[in-house]
């Protein structure tokens, strides 16, 4: 049911505790498959964690968009969620999930689901969190809080372009306030 692509830099740590959150949906049949894409000089920490987590393994040398869309491509299932390396889910996340793909296929209005960003409690906050925090307030949901979408709608929107610096926050936009919608599942960079 649903591809999770998840962009590397060959940190071992980030890599497994967004793994470990998944490891429930895997479970649950929501995940059916994962894809790390690394574009790490030496790749061989993430291609062993892939290995041993029974991941797909890309090792990519180009932008952080195209490594992104090389990973969409890559991918099988209907829907796609991208997912900072990094990033651990509500466990709440997998109902909500569910319940969002279902929605989307009852209606027919193609909408993409964005989690809500919560800094971890133990994290030191930094001038930089305080002004990314204000540009979510004003400017919406940023590259980091991971997408949920559909492949399809994924490719009407014309999904990742490699050749954009800040490619996530683009489909984000591009996408508009109508055809994206808020999840109630928080997402935790650690």
């Amino acid at each position: 049911m649903l591809s999770v692509i998840i962009p590397t830099d060959g940190v071992e740590q980030t890599a497994v505790a967004t793994l470990s959150a998944l490891v429930p949906g895997a479970a649950a049949g929501v995940v059916t498959e994962v894809v790390l894409v690394d574009r790490s000089a030496d790749s061989s920490v993430i291609e062993r964690v892939a290995d041993v987590a029974g991941c797909h393994f890309m090792k990519f040398e180009g932008s952080h968009a195209a490594a992104l869309a090389a990973g969409a491509a890559r991918a099988r299932a209907p829907w796609l969620m991208f997912l900072p390396a990094g990033a651990v889910l509500d466990p709440g996340w997998i109902d909500e999930t569910m319940q969002f793909v279902q929605s989307v296929g009852a209606t027919g209005r193609p909408l993409a689901g964005i989690f809500r960003y919560a800094r971890s409690p133990y994290a030191t906050v930094s001038l930089r969190d305080r002004l990314r925090s204000i540009a979510r307030a004003v400017a919406g949901p940023l590259g980091d809080q991971g997408l949920l979408i559909a492949r399809e709608h994924y490719r009407q929107v014309g999904g990742y372009r490699p050749e954009h610096k800040r490619a996530e926050t683009r489909l984000l936009r591009q996408l508009g306030r109508s055809s994206r919608t808020m999840l109630r599942s928080r997402i935790v960079m650690v």
